[in-house]
């Protein structure tokens, strides 16, 4: 039998890219699952809404693989994981908030004894931002500081999760682990500029949440964690902090004011994408001590879009997951279960350039 793939929320668009780079990548029998009708009448659509919990465990049944797309995950419980371990059915997510990692973490031991492999945060950041990390970290003796910044161009591709996702981001203060402790600071805030490689060059980046902050202080020894996100256009960048710091935050507490933000926002980014394009770049740079001496290490990567390049992230891991490469039971962040030759194998056979 071949392997049978689920993937929640695959049509949407970075469901929709996960699915298509493992079709590309992989021979498994894809399944996507969608709360609307199947518009562009494919085969290996299942109508579903993750609600319906007897509807998800039957889906989920006789996979091998489920992987969930289906944001936000603010407000994700964690149901599609506990069902996978209950089934004995692997696990993979393109998580990107630090609340959701907390609520699912605590299945680790459950998953482990059940011989289920789960593996969170695998799409572009976090997911190829992680393995970055975790590759610069690798080529130094010891890590003092890890400094990761991303900037997206207009709508990056996404759909309209994403702008959801980048609101929700906004509501309030969080922890970061600076100087060997944790310390709070305010999402979009402490603009820097980050010299990106072309067509980016010189771009502003702003304290942004995401479980990169919380993970990297687990998985290496690092005393400080600093994660920045940015925009292009740059008047997105200030639009955003005046969202952040000026409008009521009652704005950012109702989820009318949160739709509202992000429909206007997808709209607006739907036409400067004509102008901006819409893809990626991060970088990474981790210092610390080389053969006893100061060190830097810092990586770049580019992509021209920024949902594609998520499909390529987790795909890649799907297709080690099924080639039976990342067998380890338990619950991961990506960095901490891929090793760093499969990585940059699957980037370049996905024809991503990692420039050192």
């Amino acid at each position: 039998m071949g392997n049978k793939v689920l993937i929640l929320g695959g049509s949407g668009r970075i469901g929709s890219s996960v699915a298509q780079d493992l079709s590309k990548h992989t021979d498994a029998e894809i399944i996507v699952t969608g709360r609307g009708e199947n518009r562009e009448g494919k085969g290996g659509f299942l109508k579903l809404d993750l609600a319906d919990i007897e509807g998800l465990r039957k889906a989920i049944c006789g996979c091998q693989l489920v992987i969930h797309c289906a944001g936000p995950f603010h407000f994700r419980d964690g149901m599609v994981l506990k069902i996978c371990i209950e089934t004995g059915v692997n696990y993979l997510d393109v998580s990107d908030h630090r609340s959701f990692y907390e609520k699912v973490i605590s299945y680790r031991e459950e998953a482990a004894a059940a011989g289920v492999t789960a593996i969170l945060n695998t799409g572009i950041f976090p997911g190829i931002s992680n393995s970055m990390v975790r590759q610069g970290v690798e080529e130094l003796d010891t890590t003092e500081k890890i400094h990761l910044s991303y900037v997206v161009a207009g709508s990056g591709g996404a759909g309209i999760t994403v702008m959801r996702t980048t609101f929700l981001g906004l509501r309030k203060a969080f922890t970061a682990w600076i100087n060997g402790k944790w310390e709070e600071v305010l999402p979009y805030s402490d603009r820097e500029i980050i010299e990106f490689p072309s067509p980016y060059g010189k771009t502003g980046v702003y304290w942004f949440d995401v479980p990169e902050t919380y993970t990297f202080a687990e998985s290496f020894p690092v005393q400080t964690v600093i994660t920045k996100f940015g925009s292009v256009p740059d008047f997105y960048n200030h639009l955003t902090w005046i969202t952040a710091h000026v409008f009521p935050s009652s704005w950012l507490e109702n989820p009318v004011g949160i739709e509202f933000l992000s429909q206007v926002s997808h709209k607006m980014t739907g036409f400067t994408d004509k102008f901006s394009g819409i893809g990626v770049a991060m970088r990474a740079e981790i210092t610390g001590t080389k053969n006893e001496k100061q060190a830097k290490y810092c990586s770049t990567m580019v992509h021209e879009n920024t949902a594609v390049a998520a499909g390529c992230g987790c795909g890649s891991v799907a297709q080690l997951l099924l080639a039976g490469k990342l067998n380890q039971p338990g619950i991961w962040p990506v960095e901490q279960i891929l090793p760093t030759n499969l990585f940059v194998e699957c980037m370049e056979s996905r024809g991503i350039k990692l420039v050192i």
